[in-house]
């Protein structure tokens, strides 16, 4: 699983519509098929989405320690 963006091309710049995407084989050929639509989102946004559903989670780095 995945998470798959697309940018948005009619609408308002710096936004992108995110799915939760799953790969699949049928017949030999890969296929994806969407779990979840997020919607539309803004570009800022997709690093927070990503690293939610990431198989290893970011550790997370405090002010003090960098």
């Amino acid at each position: 699983m995945f998470i798959k963006v697309v940018p948005n091309t009619k609408g308002v710049k710096g936004t992108c519509f995110c799915y939760l995407v799953e790969s699949y084989r049928e017949n030999g050929k890969i296929k994806h098929r969407i779990l979840k639509n997020f919607g539309l989102l803004e570009e800022d946004q997709v690093p927070f989405l990503k690293a939610m559903y990431a198989k290893r989670k970011p550790r997370l780095v405090y002010e003090d320690e960098a």
